[in-house]
């Protein structure tokens, strides 16, 4: 997608990023609180309203932050749950999009270290509202929680996740010492900028129904890193990926967020306002998994129209409401535009084991040897859509343990019905945008994980390709699933991603993929004749290919012997 396809995404987080900033009043004989900040969404410059996260004005809440746990109370808290020495301020900048006007230049570093118009203000605030999304924190409680709730950690700060505690009556410390930002996640709070109200006038806000948008679609964060340090160097840094998954409004994406990102927008490529980031890292068993959390907008708005209705505010609820698109309870939730190719991949359950894979055929799956290592194993297949029916089958052909080729071949025992099978691709082309699909992290909860990227490398052996590499998000049961071109084309599937063996740290944006074109040919003799022969040839590789998978150097002639 070019940088013009863009363009209404990026004008449009252009004018309404912002950010917040909240520190406590200087009181006699105690330092000012804070500061906290974090990045925003100016909903309205007629009305001077702001919804940022609700993280930064926890730490003055006057019962605490239990005030904010799920069963604590109602989903919102009116202004005077907070205590009177709260200060906010907001800064937005002045705006590139068309017909912006000239701004002064940046005067926030001394020297100016920009040469763009400085971001205006910071303007004082004041808070209206506390609010959380009730859809949002049951989707996080069935997706977090539960027994697996001790693997997840989300933080705003620093590569590395945070320690688990050491006692299981820790727990609730160890999230608190996570920060604010953590606590209040699925809060969000709405701000009323004082004195500097504009006049109606350019393109309106426009919020998306996330609802609408399929999996896979192109997505822009539009933050500020860091939130209010430096703003006229981080003001409205943007960063583009797809909407990965989907339950009720909690979304997820792979656009890289960074800490002080917590309460960006996210807009659709058309410039519609999709949803704003609840948690920009997270991590799973001490596996960064390279996804944010984001609650859906539309959903947010609903909540908060509701509140403002609740604590008898009308004129706020009514300017709220309509930013909302119309319902449809009957909404359908499209395809991706170049056909329904991530519904071509499959859970894969052997035993206690589970991973990803693709249907070629209405009953031939390919997935990995250590999803389904042993021949005759029976497995069962779930279909991407939740109202198919899993379905058994058995595997035919596994490479062994020696092979570089870690490829399983699962025959089912009933057909797949309403898939389309992908088109396998023949040629590779390094640097075009690509897509994996599996289910990692959450498994079937909420269907496969949909994560953007390049393809990165082609390593080939005899000018032939032996190993793909790409900078998709990939983490955990997403191995045997489908590496797509843009357009649809199958290249090949997952086996692996980097790991630090010093360290066991793994990268999720570096990976590798098995080409469809070493498999193709053997695949195509047993679609016909049932002949497992050239699958066989997957376990004797020459030595090159064995050196590639080994992350060796592949060497340009055979060493030499000095006897």
């Amino acid at each position: 997608m070019g940088l013009r396809r863009w363009g209404p995404a990026l004008a449009a987080g252009e004018r309404a990023g912002c950010v917040v900033s909240a520190r406590g009043a200087e009181r006699p004989g105690a330092e000012a609180e804070g500061p906290w900040s974090c990045s925003g969404v100016l909903l309205s410059r007629r009305a001077g309203l702001v919804l940022c996260h609700g993280g930064i004005v926890a730490p003055f809440l006057r019962s605490g932050v239990a005030a904010l746990q799920p069963g604590a109370g109602p989903p919102f808290l009116g202004a005077d749950s907070c205590r009177d020495d709260l200060r906010l301020q907001v800064q937005w900048g002045p705006g590139r999009g068309p017909g912006a006007p000239a701004g002064q230049w940046g005067e926030l570093c001394t020297p100016p270290c920009s040469a763009q118009p400085a971001p205006r203000g910071p303007d004082r605030a004041r808070l209206l509202l506390l609010v959380s999304c009730p859809a949002f924190r049951a989707s996080f409680a069935c997706l977090f929680g539960g027994e697996a709730a001790e693997q997840w950690r989300f933080a705003g700060g620093g590569p590395e996740p945070p320690a688990p505690p050491q006692e299981p009556e820790a727990e609730a410390g160890a999230w608190a010492e996570e920060g604010p930002l953590l606590a209040a996640l699925g809060w969000f709070a709405l701000l009323s900028v004082e004195g500097r109200a504009e006049a109606a006038g350019g393109p309106r806000l426009a919020v998306a129904a996330a609802a609408s948008l399929p999996k896979g679609a192109p997505l822009l964060a539009c933050g500020s890193p860091f939130g209010a340090f430096c703003p006229d160097i981080f003001l409205n840094s943007v960063s583009r990926g797809v909407l990965s998954n989907a339950a009720g409004p909690l979304l997820l994406t792979d656009a890289r967020c960074l800490p002080g990102t917590e309460g960006a927008g996210v807009f659709s490529a058309d410039g519609e306002l999709v949803a704003l980031v609840a948690a920009p890292l997270c991590w799973r068993a001490r596996e960064w998994v390279g996804l944010s959390l984001l609650c859906a907008a539309d959903a947010l708005l609903r909540a908060a129209a509701h509140a403002m209705g609740r604590l008898d505010r009308p004129a706020d609820a009514r300017l709220l409401a309509a930013l909302l698109p119309p319902e449809d309870g009957e909404a359908v939730i499209p395809l991706p535009e170049h056909g329904a190719a991530w519904v071509a991949a499959v859970l894969v359950e052997c035993g206690s084991v589970w991973g990803s894979g693709v249907a070629l055929t209405p009953r031939l799956v390919l997935t990995c040897r250590h999803v389904a290592p042993r021949e005759a194993k029976r497995v069962l297949v779930r279909p991407a859509t939740l109202k198919s029916s899993p379905v058994w089958g058995k595997v035919v052909f596994a490479t062994q343990d020696t092979s570089p080729y870690d490829v399983a071949v699962v025959k089912l025992e009933e057909n797949l019905s309403g898939i389309p099978f992908p088109v396998l691709a023949s040629h590779f082309h390094e640097g075009e945008d690509v897509q994996v699909v599996g289910f990692g992290a959450f498994g079937q909860a909420c269907g496969p994980s949909v994560t953007s990227g390049i393809l990165s490398a082609v390593v080939e052996v005899n000018d032939a390709p032996v190993m793909l590499q790409t900078t998709c998000a990939v983490h955990g049961g997403s191995s045997g699933g489908p590496l797509f071109t843009g357009s649809g084309e199958l290249l090949g599937i997952v086996t692996s991603n980097a790991r630090d063996n010093s360290t066991g740290a793994t990268y999720p944006h570096l990976n590798f993929s098995i080409p469809i074109t070493v498999l193709e040919p053997a695949l195509d003799q047993y679609r016909r004749t049932g002949d497992l022969h050239r699958l066989r040839e997957l376990d004797r590789p020459g030595e090159q290919v064995r050196v590639v998978w080994r992350l060796q150097r592949v060497l340009a002639e055979p060493p030499r012997s000095k006897l």
